[in-house]
C-alpha cells in the first residue's frame, strides 16, 4: 500500500510539472505571437488604406463600403465561431448584447466610417498619420477609467510612459520634420518620361472637414479598445464577438446609409441610389473582399485576443509601425525621397514600441508573481 501511495504521489507530481511545462510553453508562444498578430494587423491596416483611397476616388460610398466590408467579414468569421464556440453561443444575453452594439458603433460605424470620410476628403499619406495618435488617446482614456494600470514609482511604469511619449514624437517627427536629404538612388524607383509623382493637391475646405472626421475617428478607436476590454469580460468570446460585432456594424451603417439618401438625396460627395450598391468585378470588389477578410475580421479577432491578454493600450502601441511601413514603401515603390528626419522618427518609433513592450512585460511579470500560479492559458485558436 506504501508503495502505491508513492507511486500516486510521483504520478501527481509529474502531471502538475507537465501541466506548467505546457503553461510555460504557451506563454513562450504567446510573447511571439501576440506582437506578431499586431504587426500583421499593422501590414493590412497600410494594404487596407491604399485599397480603399483607390476605391473611393473610382466614386465608391464610405457607407456603402462599411456595409460590405463588415457583411464580408462576418460572413468570413462566423464559421469559425461555430465549430471552435459553440457553446459561448448560449451565454448570450441583453447586457453582452448591449455591449456588442456599442462595440459596433464606436468600432464599425463611428470609428471606420468617419475615417473612411476622412480618407476621401485627404489622402492616405495624410490620414495614416492620424493612426499614431490613437495610442494617446487610448492610454489617457484607459487610465482615466483605470481599465490600464499606470505605476510611475518602478522603472516599469515609467520605461511605459516614456516609451508611449518616444512613439507619439517620432510619429510627429517623421510627419513634420525633413531635415537633410539622403541620396539613395537605389531606393527610389524613376518614373517614366521623366515624369514627377503625381502631387494630390485637396481644397483647404475639403482638409479641415477630412481632418475633423479624422480627429473623430481617433476618439472613436480610442473608446472602441477600451470598451473591447470589457466585452471580453462580459463575454469572452473572439470569434462570436467579432462575427455580432461585424453584424450589427454592417446594419447601422445601412441604417446610416438611409439616412443619408433620405436627408441628401446624393450623400456626402457621391449619389447614393440603388446603382452605388452594385459592384463590379474592379477595385471596388477587391477590396470589399481584402478588407472585410483580413482588415476587419481577422484584424478583430486578433485585437479582441491582444485586448484581453495585454489591455486595451496594447494594440494601438503598434499602429506607429503603419508610418513606418509607408514610408518604407514609399521609398522602395513610388520613389518618395527619404529624409533624415524621417529616418531618425521611424528610429525613435521602434524603440518607443520596444521601451513600452519592455514596460508592460515587466508589469505582467510582477503582476504573475503576486497573484500566484495562473489557470490555464487560453489558446490562440
Amino acid at each position: 500500500m506504501a508503495g502505491g501511495g508513492g507511486d500516486m504521489e510521483a504520478a501527481a507530481v509529474a502531471t502538475e510539472a507537465a501541466r506548467d511545462a505546457g503553461k510555460r510553453r504557451r506563454r513562450r508562444a504567446e510573447w511571439v505571437a501576440l506582437p506578431a498578430g499586431m504587426v500583421l494587423v499593422q501590414v493590412f491596416t497600410v494594404v487596407t488604406m491604399v485599397m480603399s483611397k483607390v476605391a473611393l476616388n473610382a466614386g465608391m460610398h464610405p457607407l456603402v463600403l462599411l456595409v460590405y466590408r463588415n457583411l464580408v467579414a462576418a460572413a468570413a468569421v462566423a464559421p469559425l465561431a461555430l465549430v471552435f464556440e459553440r457553446e459561448l453561443w448560449k451565454k448570450l444575453n441583453l447586457a453582452v448584447l448591449g455591449w456588442i452594439f456599442i462595440n459596433a458603433t464606436l468600432g464599425v460605424l463611428l470609428a471606420m466610417g468617419l475615417y473612411y470620410c476622412g480618407l476621401r476628403a485627404t489622402s492616405a499619406a495624410y490620414a495614416v498619420d492620424f493612426l499614431n495618435l490613437i495610442p494617446v488617446a487610448t492610454f489617457l482614456i484607459a487610465v482615466a477609467l483605470r481599465a490600464e494600470r499606470l505605476s510611475l514609482a518602478g522603472w516599469p511604469g515609467r520605461t511605459k510612459l516614456l516609451g508611449a511619449a518616444a512613439g507619439v514624437a517620432g510619429t510627429m517627427v517623421v510627419s513634420l520634420c525633413k531635415g537633410t536629404h539622403l541620396h539613395l538612388p537605389h531606393l527610389r524607383v524613376s518614373h517614366s518620361h521623366g515624369a514627377k509623382p503625381v502631387t494630390s493637391v485637396h481644397g483647404s475646405q475639403n482638409m479641415v472637414v477630412g481632418t475633423l472626421f479624422l480627429v473623430g475617428s481617433c476618439v472613436s478607436y480610442a473608446l472602441w479598445f477600451v470598451v473591447q476590454a470589457r466585452v471580453a469580460v462580459v463575454f469572452p468570446s473572439r470569434y462570436w464577438t467579432t462575427t455580432l460585432t461585424c453584424a450589427a456594424g454592417s446594419v447601422q451603417s445601412a441604417i446610416a446609409a438611409a439616412v443619408v439618401a433620405a436627408l441628401s438625396g446624393t450623400g456626402a460627395g457621391g449619389a447614393l441610389t440603388s446603382a452605388a450598391w452594385r459592384l463590379r468585378w474592379d477595385v471596388q470588389l477587391a477590396t470589399v473582399v481584402y478588407s472585410g477578410v483580413f482588415n476587419t475580421g481577422v484584424t478583430f479577432v486578433l485585437v479582441s485576443w491582444a485586448v484581453a491578454r495585454r489591455g486595451p493600450v496594447y494594440p494601438p502601441m503598434f499602429n506607429s509601425l503603419s508610418l513606418v511601413a509607408t514610408t518604407v514603401v514609399d521609398a522602395l515603390v513610388l520613389g518618395t525621397e527619404v529624409y533624415l528626419g524621417g529616418v531618425l522618427g521611424a528610429a525613435l518609433v521602434v524603440l518607443g514600441l520596444y521601451a513600452f513592450l519592455w514596460g508592460k512585460g515587466k508589469e505582467l511579470a510582477a503582476a504573475k508573481e503576486l497573484e500566484g500560479p495562473l489557470e490555464d492559458d487560453e489558446g490562440i485558436a
